[in-house]
């Protein structure tokens, strides 16, 4: 019913810059919050970033100043600037949204995640 697709991975040398975009598909009947979170090897997945749909936003301290979330409603899609990248910035970027179905209390949902290495 509802998909998250992920896209703009890869692999940057220290330094780089990458963005990533996350759109949210099916029988939606509103976004609430979208973020980005990150799991690296032999660790938890940690939060990245937040943005709510009025657009207040939410940062992890390790990436504040470097990353930069934003929204486009109405393409239902949420982006991650990811800008002076560092080694310990490598991790599968999972992107989460809360959404409501079919008029239903809104949980929620996960994307299939994206690598990002970033190395020399």
């Amino acid at each position: 019913q509802v998909q998250l697709v992920e896209s703009g991975g890869g692999l940057v040398q220290p330094g780089g810059s990458l963005r990533l975009s996350c759109a949210a598909s099916g029988t939606i009947t509103s976004v609430n919050v979208m973020g980005w979170y990150r799991q690296a090897p032999g660790k938890q997945r940690e939060l990245v970033a937040t943005a709510t749909s009025g657009g207040r936003t939410n940062y992890a301290d390790s990436v504040k100043g470097r990353f930069t979330i934003s929204r486009d409603n109405a393409k239902k899609t949420v982006y991650l600037q990811m800008n002076s990248l560092k080694p310990e910035d490598t991790a599968v970027y999972y992107c989460n949204a809360d959404i409501s179905v079919s008029w239903r209390a809104p949980r929620g949902y996960w994307g299939q995640g994206t690598q990002v290495t970033v190395s020399s």
